[in-house]
């Protein structure tokens, strides 16, 4: 079994940042890919950014581009994801997920969600 811890959201001002870790815990055989999701209230829940289980690779959603950068270090088993310059617009529970096909396509695959963490940005 995995499970999956977000941490690091809160509130900040426009222009802010924040740093949000995703901890790992258990153990799979699988090479997970990992990523972000976000829904904000009254709106579906949408991709935000995904990185290959090497590290290799990554890709994000348009609206976070040049701002958000996902990352991740296998020894610590955490993903993290470091928004600046952050929008009133990017208000929204913040997802960890975890699979072997995670880019926010219909080909995804997600095996695990966390239980998100809060990120809201005043204006």
């Amino acid at each position: 079994q995995v499970q999956l811890a977000e941490s690091g959201g809160g509130l900040v001002q426009a222009g802010g940042s924040l740093r949000l870790s995703c901890a790992q815990s258990g153990r799979t055989f699988r090479s997970y890919a990992m990523g972000w999701f976000r829904q904000a209230p009254g709106k579906e829940r949408e991709f935000v950014a995904a990185i290959s289980w090497g590290g290799g690779s990554t890709h994000y959603a348009d609206s976070v581009k040049g701002r958000f950068t996902i990352s991740r270090d296998n020894a610590k088993n955490t993903v993290y994801l470091q928004m600046i310059s952050l929008k009133p617009e990017d208000t929204a529970v913040y997802y960890c997920a975890a699979g072997v096909a995670v880019a926010g396509g219909a080909r995804d695959r997600i095996d695990y969600w966390g239980q998100g963490t809060q990120v809201t940005v005043s204006s």
